[in-house]
């Protein structure tokens, strides 16, 4: 673990304090790596709420207290020095109360750690893998949004080299990363036009989380570097699919052994509160009103609450692998989730099935879409509105995600739902203003 001093020697000349807000966006403040070791002590203060904030720039909750400040502290096990700036190194803090003396209720990475630590209570730790997908845009003014694809044309799917990434930025995303320490292995063309992926390899439930995080950031950073932009919402274009959050879950032991190989009732079990919390969990996968638009048949996304032998089809797939490769895949998530709030709702879920010895029904086979509703599942939500609904009415859910949490993501998603409805959109001045 480096110091401010060891950093100062290699060049460093300000520490980027980091962390995730409730929408998985890093906010934060770049401190003068002289006053880093005084302010790592302290904290940073910072307005609490920012954790409230919508996408438009509107504090939803914090007024009725006045605006009052939260802490951060870093974890300095997360520096580090950025490949693509070297006088700027990174750290990921967690926010507290402004005192530090616990933990602030908003703060999605210091939930983790609880959802962890329960988990560490009986001997288990959870290990995730995460895949992100994302669109890779160019700033066009004549376009729709005034984005538009840099790589447009079709069947391009595991593609690579200078065809489906002509001016190699994928390709320096992956240096980049794989320099700072995100442990990538791999980067390709996805399925839809100008989307990608860079795949992490798979941690302890937090690091992983952490990674993603830094992920998502680092790419929309490098991509604003080029003048481009790098979305991870969930569905840009109407003549495309969507971009995913695909979350691959196993259990470890004390010697770290794959608890999951040769436990078929504890995967059940973890699997079967998944299941049961599904509805609930969409709120979290897919926090934003676009995300449901990804949600339909023969789109490789689920439809409704079910699992399946290694079909990806179905809400919760298990692959085939065995021994240390044994693992579940929840394969709901939207790429605009936050890393930190997603993965520990899912780890809640989980957890409740494993307390509750729950079972989980027959798996669905062959194609989930077309399956009969005896067969099926129950349908996921439809939209953000229903899923909130879902997760208000889910006592457990709730209860481990935290009151301060809960409150000030309902405040912030049931602000963000009213302003979309009462939009009028593109869709209904083409559909009804010419003829009604």
């Amino acid at each position: 673990m480096k110091n401010a001093a060891a950093l100062q020697d290699q060049g460093v000349r300000a520490v980027r304090l980091l962390y995730t807000d409730l929408h998985g966006i890093a906010r934060g403040k770049d401190i003068p790596i002289s006053k880093f070791d005084h302010l790592a002590d302290e904290g940073v203060a910072f307005c609490a709420a920012v954790m409230s904030t919508d996408l438009r720039h509107t504090p939803v909750v914090g007024g009725e207290e006045g605006y009052v400040d939260f802490s951060v502290r870093p974890d300095l096990s997360t520096l580090r020095v950025l490949p693509w700036q070297s006088d700027v190194a990174w750290c990921i803090g967690d926010a507290r109360t402004a005192d530090g003396s616990e933990p602030a209720p908003t703060c999605p990475r210091g939930l983790l750690e609880r959802v962890v630590a329960r988990y560490a209570e009986r001997g288990l730790a959870p290990i995730a893998g995460p895949e992100l997908e994302f669109f890779l845009l160019e700033r066009d003014p004549e376009a729709r949004g005034g984005l538009r694809r840099y790589v447009d044309e079709l069947s391009r799917v595991y593609t690579v080299g200078p065809i489906s990434d002509p001016r190699g930025i994928v390709l320096d995303m992956l240096y980049a990363c794989e320099a700072l320490d995100l442990r990538v292995f791999a980067a390709n063309h996805e399925f839809m036009n100008s989307q990608y992926e860079i795949n992490i390899e798979h941690s302890g439930a937090l690091d992983a989380a952490d990674r993603a995080f830094l992920l998502k950031t680092a790419v929309k950073e490098l991509a604003a570097r080029e003048g481009m932009v790098a979305t991870f919402m969930g569905k840009p274009f109407n003549d495309q699919g969507g971009s995913g959050f695909h979350l691959h879950l196993s259990l470890a032991d004390g010697d770290g052994r794959n608890v999951f190989d040769g436990g078929e009732e504890l995967r059940s079990q973890f699997v079967a509160g998944i299941l049961a919390h599904g509805p609930a969990l969409m709120a979290l996968l897919g926090p934003t009103v676009n995300a449901y638009k990804r949600l339909v048949p023969d789109s490789l996304a689920p439809t409704h609450v079910n699992w399946g032998i290694d079909n990806r089809t179905s809400f919760v797939r298990v692959p085939n692998e065995r021994g240390s490769r044994s693992r579940i895949e929840v394969r709901a998530g939207d790429a605009g989730a936050a890393p930190h709030l997603a993965i520990a709702g899912v780890l809640l879920a989980g957890l409740d099935g494993i307390e509750r010895e729950l079972a989980p029904p027959e798996p669905v086979a062959g194609d989930a879409y077309r399956a009969d509703e005896a067969h099926a599942g129950s349908k996921l939500p439809a939209d953000l509105g229903a899923a909130l609904d879902a997760l208000e009415a889910d006592e457990t859910l709730c209860a481990g995600l935290g009151e301060g949490l809960v409150e000030t993501f309902f405040a912030m998603k049931r602000f963000e739902l009213d302003r979309f409805n009462q939009w009028v959109t593109d869709w209904e001045l083409d559909e009804y203003a010419r003829h009604l």
